[in-house]
C-alpha cells in the first residue's frame, strides 16, 4: 500500500485542483469495479439460487411422489385390514411390516390418541407430531391415498368396497356360485369368447370378458340362472338394509323403496344379463341419480350401509407416518418462509462480495490517488516527499517507478539550473571584463594602446569559445552534429593536433609528443570526419596541456585494439589527477574539479562533455583512468568502420541524453569487449608517475 501525507488545507490552490480532479463514482476505476463485482456476484447467486431451488425441488418432488406412493400402500393395507376385522386387535404384525418394508415409523391410535400399534422399536420413542396422516376409517374412505377409489362399485359413498359385512359369502353358496361361473367361462371358451372368473370382496364370483366387451357374449347360450340370482345370504342381508333405507326416508317423509341386488332401487330387481357377464359386489355404493327424491334416497341407502357395516369393520384409527425418528417427513414447497431465506442468503452473499470489494477496491484506487496527487504537485511544480512503496506488486512497481522519474526529473531540472547559472556565470565575466575596459577607456581611465586591444581581444576570443561550445553542444542534443566522414590514417590526425597544441605546450613547459607505429608499419585507419576527431583530440589535449605543470609530459598514441575493428586513442598526461569521487562527473557539464567559480585554469567547462558527443556521433566511446596525485589516461575506441557498428545514424549525433556511464566516463557502441582497463571496476591503465590535472575542460 502507498501512503503520502496528507497536505494541508492552508495550500489552497492545488488542494482545491485535486478536489476538482476528482472522478464521479461512475467514472472511477473504484465505482466499476464495485459495479463489475456486483454484476458478477449478483448474476452467479441468481443462477446458484435457480439452480440450487431447481435441482431441490425436483428432487423434493420426486421424493414427494415415492413418499405418496408408500404412504398410499400403507394407507390401503391397514384400510384393507379395518374392513375386514371388527376390531384392530392383531395389527401389530401388519404395521411391523409395514415399517420394514418402507424403512418408516408407522402408528396407529384412537381418535382420542390411544395407541394402537407402533412400530417404534426404542423403549420411548418420540412423541407423535400433533397432525395425523391419514385417518383409517373404510366406511369414510380418504380418496386421495386410497388405491382402491375408482373400483367398480364404488361411487361418491366413501364406503370401502372390502367391507361387505353380513354379504360376506358362506363357503357353501361360494362353492356353488364358483361351480356354476367356471361351466359359464368353460362354455364361453368354447365359443370362442376369451373370459375369467374375478371374485369379489363378498365372495361371489362374476365373469369378465377379456377385452371388456360384454355384447360379444350375446348369442352364446352361456348364462347361468345360478349367477342371475342372489344367494339366500344375499337376500337377508339385501333385506336388512332395505329396512334401515325405508326407516331414513320415513323420518324424511318420503316413500320407501325397493333396493336391488346392485343397490339400485325403482322397479323391483332387474333381470341379469346372460351367463352373469356383471355381478356387482354385495357392498357397492347406490348409484346417485338426478332429483332431490333420488339425492335422499342415495343419502339414505348410504347411511343404512354405513349403519349396517359398522359392526362388522374396525373403530376410525388416526394414522402417523413419519420418519425413525419419529417426525413427520416435511414437505418442501418456495412459500413465503423459505421464499425469504432463499432471499436472505442471496442478500448476504451480495453483501458480502460488495464489502470486500469495496475493500479490495479502496487498497487498489487509495495508491493511485496519492500517485495522481504526487503527479499533480509535480505539475505544480511542488517538491514533494516520495511515495511511500509498502507492497511489491504492479501498484508497488509503478510508485516505485514514479519515484525513480521524480528524482530522475529532479535531477535534471537541478543541472538545468546549475547549467543555467554557470552559462550566465561564464557568459558574465568575459562581458564584464570587456565592459569595463571600454568603460574605462571611454572615461579615460586606459589608453586603447595594443596592450589594451590584446586584452579585449582574449576576452572576446574566450566569450566566441563559450558560444561555439554551446553550439555544438545543442547541435548534438538536437541530432543536428552533421559529420562527413571520410579515410583518415589516425597518425596523421594526432600529428595535425599535436603542432596545433605544440606552441601552447611550449609556452607552458609541457612536452608534448605523438608515440608512432613501428618502424616500417603502417599506423591503423577509420571512417571519420577528420575535421571533428581532430576537435574531440584537440580538447583533450588542451585539457591536459591547461593541467599538465612545467616539466610534465602528454603524450597522445593510436593503436588497433584486439578487437582489430576499432582504432584505440590514447591521450596521456602527468599532473595531479583526478579524485575517485570527482572522476564520475568529468564528462558532466560545466563541471570542474575546482569548486569555485574561479577561471585560473581558463576553459569553459564544456571541453569534455562535447569529446564525448564527438566520439558517439562516430559510434564510439570515451573513458577516464586516474590515479590521484600520478596521472589520467584519456582513452577514445573509434570503430574502424562504421557500417560494422550496427548504428544506421552515422553522420548524425545521437539526442540529448546524456549516457549515465561509470566512473570513467561513458561507453557508445564501440566499446564492445575490447575495452581495456577503463573503469573503476576494470584495471587501471599503469600511468608510471604521469598524472593528470583533467580538472576542467
Amino acid at each position: 500500500m502507498l501512503r503520502v501525507r496528507r497536505r494541508s488545507r492552508v495550500r489552497g490552490v492545488p488542494l482545491r485542483r485535486e478536489q476538482r480532479a476528482r472522478l464521479p463514482l461512475r467514472k472511477s476505476l473504484f465505482g466499476r469495479l464495485l459495479a463489475v463485482s456486483a454484476l458478477v456476484a449478483a448474476c452467479s447467486v441468481a443462477a446458484t439460487a435457480w439452480l440450487a431451488v431447481q435441482t431441490t425441488s425436483g428432487a423434493i418432488k420426486q421424493e414427494q411422489g415415492q413418499n405418496l406412493t408408500a404412504d398410499a400402500r400403507i394407507y390401503n393395507t391397514l384400510l384393507g385390514y379395518a374392513a375386514t376385522h371388527p376390531t384392530w386387535d392383531g395389527v401389530d404384525s401388519t404395521v411391523r411390516d409395514l415399517a420394514r418394508q418402507s424403512g418408516r415409523r408407522i402408528a396407529l391410535t384412537t381418535e382420542q390418541r390411544r395407541p394402537l400399534a407402533d412400530s417404534a422399536t426404542r423403549p420411548s420413542p418420540p412423541a407423535l407430531p400433533p397432525e395425523a396422516s391419514a385417518i383409517v376409517d373404510p366406511l369414510s374412505v380418504d380418496t386421495a391415498l386410497s388405491q382402491t377409489v375408482g373400483r367398480a362399485g364404488v361411487t361418491a359413498d366413501r364406503v370401502d368396497p372390502r367391507a361387505v359385512g353380513p354379504f360376506r359369502l358362506p363357503a357353501v353358496e361360494r362353492t356353488a356360485l364358483q361351480r356354476a361361473a367356471d361351466r359359464s367361462v368353460a362354455c364361453l371358451n368354447r365359443s370362442g369368447v376369451a373370459a375369467d372368473v374375478v371374485r369379489g370382496p363378498s365372495g361371489r364370483p362374476r365373469i369378465e370378458v377379456v377385452g371388456n366387451d360384454p355384447d360379444r357374449m350375446q348369442g352364446t347360450r352361456c348364462a347361468s340362472d345360478t349367477l342371475d340370482e342372489p344367494t339366500a345370504t344375499e337376500r337377508k342381508a339385501l333385506g336388512a338394509l332395505n329396512r334401515l333405507a325405508d326407516a331414513c326416508l320415513k323420518r324424511q317423509g318420503r316413500t320407501g323403496v325397493q333396493l336391488n341386488l346392485d343397490l339400485s332401487w325403482g322397479g323391483g330387481p332387474e333381470p341379469m344379463p346372460s351367463a352373469g357377464v356383471f355381478t356387482p359386489s354385495p357392498a357397492p355404493a347406490p348409484s346417485v341419480r338426478t332429483g332431490d327424491d333420488d339425492r335422499a334416497t342415495a343419502s339414505c341407502v348410504g347411511t343404512a350401509r354405513r349403519e349396517q357395516l359398522s359392526s362388522y369393520v374396525a373403530s376410525p384409527a388416526l394414522l402417523f407416518i413419519g420418519d425413525e425418528g419419529g417426525t413427520t417427513v416435511p414437505g418442501f414447497d418456495l412459500s413465503p418462509a423459505n421464499t425469504a431465506k432463499i432471499a436472505g442468503a442471496a442478500a448476504l452473499v451480495l453483501a458480502l462480495t460488495v464489502g470486500a470489494t469495496m475493500l479490495a477496491g479502496a487498497r487498489l484506487v487509495r495508491p493511485l490517488h496519492a500517485l495522481t496527487g504526487a503527479a499533480q504537485r509535480m505539475r505544480d511544480g511542488e517538491n514533494s516527499a516520495p511515495v511511500l512503496v509498502t507492497d511489491d506488486n504492479e501498484i508497488g512497481r509503478l510508485a516505485a517507478a514514479f519515484n525513480d522519474m521524480s528524482a530522475h526529473r529532479a535531477r535534471l531540472e537541478g543541472q538545468r539550473k546549475d547549467m543555467v547559472s554557470d552559462v550566465a556565470h561564464e557568459l558574465r565575466t568575459p562581458l564584464s571584463n570587456i565592459r569595463g575596459w571600454l568603460e574605462a577607456a571611454q572615461d579615460g581611465l586606459a589608453e586603447p594602446d595594443p596592450a589594451f586591444i590584446s586584452s579585449l581581444h582574449t576576452e572576446a576570443v574566450q566569450l566566441q569559445h563559450i558560444i561555439d561550445d554551446l553550439q555544438d553542444l545543442a547541435a548534438a542534443d538536437a541530432g543536428a552534429l552533421r559529420l562527413h566522414p571520410e579515410p583518415v590514417r589516425i597518425e596523421d590526425v594526432l600529428s595535425q593536433v599535436a603542432a596545433a597544441h605544440q606552441a601552447g605546450a611550449e609556452t607552458a613547459g609541457v612536452t608534448l609528443a605523438v608515440l608512432t607505429a613501428t618502424a616500417g608499419a603502417a599506423g591503423p585507419e577509420l571512417m571519420a570526419d577528420p575535421v571533428r576527431l581532430r576537435q574531440a583530440i584537440g580538447n583533450l589535449v588542451s585539457n591536459a596541456v591547461r593541467h599538465t605543470p612545467a616539466g610534465g609530459n602528454v603524450t597522445l598514441h593510436a593503436y588497433a585494439s584486439e578487437c582489430a575493428d576499432q582504432v584505440v586513442v590514447d591521450v596521456t598526461d602527468t599532473g595531479s589527477g583526478i579524485s575517485a569521487e570527482d572522476l564520475p562527473h568529468v564528462f558532466d557539464r560545466f563541471w570542474r574539479a575546482e569548486k569555485s567559480r574561479s577561471r585560473r585554469t581558463g576553459g569553459s567547462g564544456l571541453g569534455l562533455a562535447i569529446v564525448r558527443k564527438l566520439v558517439e556521433a562516430h559510434g564510439g566511446s570515451v573513458s577516464a583512468v586516474s590515479v590521484d596525485g600520478q596521472g589520467s589516461v584519456f582513452t577514445l575506441r573509434l570503430p574502424a568502420d562504421p557500417a560494422q557498428t550496427g548504428s544506421d545514424e552515422w553522420g548524425e549525433a545521437g539526442g540529448p541524453g546524456e549516457s549515465p556511464g561509470a566512473s570513467t566516463g561513458v561507453s557508445g557502441s564501440a566499446a564492445g569487449g575490447c575495452e581495456r582497463g577503463s573503469g573503476a571496476g576494470g584495471p587501471e591503465r599503469a600511468v608510471g608517475g604521469r598524472g593528470s590535472g583533467a580538472g576542467q575542460a
